[in-house]
């Protein structure tokens, strides 16, 4: 007996299912190319989860939440709003913006987008005038990042985030020389963290495949300062790439680094 697979990724409503929730749900499975799947008012989506789908976007009143058979994550702020709040009193020691050396004005690439941490304090430090632009290859990442960093309130300080759905390596040859003062790489540590249970879900989804150096050199290429790296201590990333890390607290897992951009 034929039987057919599960959809890879579908959108549907939470258990609010009016006529503006269904309307706004429908409207994120257009932007995306996603199907929309209707749901009733008192069905569950456990038992869609692995058979009908793989994986459902579902859209609520708190916004988009990604579901696969493991668990769910949400788009979140995080550390984000400690960051920016610490940048509008004046405190600049992020590490990010003093190896980006962000001013008003500036445009950057993050590459690398996740659920758009680092690029939501590249928007306040850029100011309205400047551009900040996501790339995520990961399509469930993406909406939810995208969807998500559209609800949040960032102020009329901060810039929009253009996000992407994109892989990073052929996003950047389309580009020409020079069109970002920064480029940004956070790659997804290969070996994990202790962390919650909806970071291991969002692991499930993101993009793996380490940073090349035929992307840095992309980078370099693109950037008119600096390409900024991110990277885990207990590897050794960044020196394959021959970037050297900065000097950070010996409590941090992680470390950072800078190329120039090529001359």
């Amino acid at each position: 007996m034929f039987s057919m697979s599960p959809i890879p990724l579908a959108v549907t409503t939470s258990t609010k299912t009016d006529v503006p929730t269904v309307r706004e749900a429908r409207a994120v499975a257009q932007r995306w190319g996603l199907p929309f799947l209707p749901r009733r008012s008192s069905e569950g989506i456990a038992p869609w989860l692995g058979t009908k789908v793989d994986a459902l976007l579902v859209v609520g009143g708190d916004g988009v939440t990604l579901w696969e058979p493991e668990g769910s994550f949400a788009f979140h702020a995080g550390m984000a709003h400690l960051r920016r709040m610490r940048l509008r009193q004046g405190q600049r020691d992020d590490t990010f913006l003093k190896l980006a050396e962000l001013v008003p004005g500036d445009a950057v690439l993050d590459c690398t987008l996740g659920l758009g941490q680092d690029a939501l304090v590249a928007s306040l430090a850029v100011g309205p005038q400047g551009r900040v632009v996501g790339l995520e290859k990961s399509l469930a990442l993406c909406v939810v990042a995208a969807e998500g960093l559209q609800r949040y309130e960032r102020g009329e300080d901060s810039c929009a985030i253009e996000v992407h759905h994109a892989d990073a390596h052929a996003y950047l040859k389309t580009l020409p020389a020079k069109s970002f003062d920064v480029v940004f790489f956070d790659p997804m540590f290969a070996k994990p963290k202790k962390a919650q249970p909806a970071f291991d879900v969002l692991r499930r989804f993101a993009e793996h495949a380490p940073l090349t150096p035929e992307a840095l050199e992309e980078g370099r290429r693109v950037a008119r300062r600096w390409v900024v790296v991110k990277g885990a201590r207990h590897t050794d990333d960044l020196h394959k790439l021959g970037i050297e890390p900065a000097p950070t607290s010996r409590f941090s897992e992680v470390i950072w680094g800078r190329l120039p951009a090529t001359p």
